[in-house]
């Protein structure tokens, strides 16, 4: 009988996959960082060089500018200063205008900076402890090129996601290294930078329970953590967190991170509309990651790649993208970490060349992020920085204002105090981002808004007030506390832009 011929073989075992590449992992090398650290840092500043350009990218920047303003003037966080997110990311601004004044974010955006860096430096020392130096330099320099992968108002402003991702990868490294008191905490900072940072704790979690990633020529994992690790986590996670609940009021802190955002987290209202978005969202990281998915998507077809940690770490973060139901771009920043790790981990088994191929088109598609940063108009700022000068030219510095909208960022353009410690007009309506369906209106408001609103009103009145709704649901035609308000002692003088100034 005649032998096989070696191609029908091949066909019969199937494709050959490719092994992991071997290369020794040194110990960690000055020499090493000396020369990766001033590239990331080179890079880092160059995909954020778009968030120079204007004042501020987004409404949260604006909100975290006016609480750090109130926080100054003696305001209390969650009683005269409150908003849905926990402190850290407020208490940050605050500490930054304290030091540096509080007529410009510079700070914020330096700061947002360094956020991105430290990250892709923990992301480059998580790699490089599994892979080698090579995936060290291609997780660090890949997560950089698509941390801009979004529209500039959600991937360039100094906004909480920014700040709760270098929590996260310290989370991670932590976990990694089987450091579960440091893990915690790291842990607890994401949940105080925003709520959703806290989902790290589920590959965290797993770390723990399987004794931490197998190292090569190292023991075997074992099957359930010590107590004291557990107790080293457990302690590290709520040691920052009770400590901050003190700091503030318990039951504030309490209210306003975790039980008062019932209506908001409703998917009910406008659900094409927010399904939309989110979609839309998904493409453009989708685009941004050209890059890294092709390679993930190529391996996962041929064998197994990565470790169960970052597919968990990704799928919590995809879950905290779906919670709340409102897509924003800048909640997608949180999946940008893992899929950099896995996009790395999926090239250590394909050939150098697709390497090369990935960093390539990432740095294409950052080129192109960083054009629409550059270079994107700004109207919904223009039309604030419109507002805020009608604003100081009828009030004085000592005057109280209403602004009835949701860009909160007219206070800080204005320098004029809020008449109010409920900045917009979502937390008094539950109207957020373009939700427009039946649960808008008073009845939907944070519980308590209104008597509190109401008394600040009777206390002082505001010395001007503006109804920048423009035909959006939240009108004062449809909220019938503020229209009767409005009509006592007040009247409608200018029109700008399709806002209403009442004095």
């Amino acid at each position: 009988m005649l032998a096989a011929p070696a191609t029908s073989l091949r066909s019969v075992r199937g494709p050959r996959v490719p092994g992991p590449r071997q290369e020794y992992v040194p110990e960690p090398s000055a020499a090493y960082w000396r020369r990766l650290l001033p590239l990331l840092a080179a890079l880092a500043c160059l995909t954020r060089l778009p968030s120079f350009r204007w004042p501020l990218w987004n409404p949260d920047e604006g909100y975290l500018a006016v609480q750090a303003r109130m926080l100054a003037d003696g305001g209390e966080l969650y009683e005269t200063v409150v908003d849905r997110k926990p402190p850290l990311v407020p208490w940050l601004y605050a500490g930054a205008f304290a030091l540096f004044g509080d007529s410009s974010l510079l700070p914020l955006k330096v700061l947002a900076v360094a956020a991105q860096l430290l990250t892709a430096v923990l992301l480059a020392s998580l790699a490089r402890r599994r892979w080698g130096n090579g995936a060290g330099r291609t997780a660090g320099v890949l997560y950089l090129l698509v941390s801009i992968g979004l529209n500039p108002e959600d991937a360039q402003a100094a906004s909480f996601e920014v700040f709760t991702l270098p929590c996260t990868a310290a989370a991670m490294w932590c976990a990694d290294r089987r450091r579960w008191g440091a893990a915690g905490a790291a842990v607890a900072c994401a949940f105080l930078a925003k709520q959703t940072g806290g989902a790290v704790l589920l590959p965290v979690l797993w770390l723990l329970w399987r004794g931490g990633p197998p190292r090569r020529g190292g023991p075997s994992r074992q099957e359930g953590p010590p107590r004291r690790d557990v107790l080293r986590l457990g302690v590290g996670l709520c040691a920052p967190v009770l400590t901050a609940a003190a700091l503030t009021t318990p039951s504030g802190f309490l209210f306003w991170t975790v039980t008062g955002s019932g209506a908001y987290a409703s998917f009910t209202g406008s659900e094409l509309h927010v399904l939309g978005r989110g979609l839309a969202n998904a493409a453009i990281l989708a685009a941004a990651c050209a890059g890294l998915l092709p390679p993930v998507v190529r391996v996962l077809r041929i064998a197994r790649t990565g470790a169960a940690e970052l597919w968990l770490w990704l799928a919590s973060s995809v879950a905290a993208v779906l919670l709340g139901f409102h897509f924003f771009g800048h909640y997608y920043l949180q999946l940008m970490p893992p899929l950099a790790l896995l996009g790395t981990a999926a090239l250590q088994i394909l050939p150098r060349e697709r390497t090369v191929r990935a960093l390539v088109t990432s740095g294409c598609a950052c080129a192109l992020f960083l054009a629409w940063g550059l270079l994107a108009p700004r109207p919904e700022l223009a039309h604030a920085t419109r507002l805020a000068e009608t604003v100081r030219a009828h009030t004085g510095p000592q005057d109280r204002v209403l602004l009835w909208g949701i860009h909160p960022e007219g206070y800080w353009l204005a320098d004029r105090a809020p008449a109010s410690r409920f900045l917009t007009a979502g937390l008094l309506t539950n109207y957020s981002g373009g939700r427009n369906g039946p649960q808008v209106g008073e009845k939907y408001a944070v519980q308590g808004a209104w008597p509190a609103f109401r008394e600040e009103w009777r206390a002082h009145p505001p010395a001007l007030v503006v109804d920048d709704s423009r035909g959006k649901p939240y009108a004062p035609a449809r909220v019938p506390s503020l229209r009767r308000a409005l009509a006592v002692g007040y009247e409608p003088v200018l029109w700008v832009e399709g806002a209403v100034v009442y004095v």
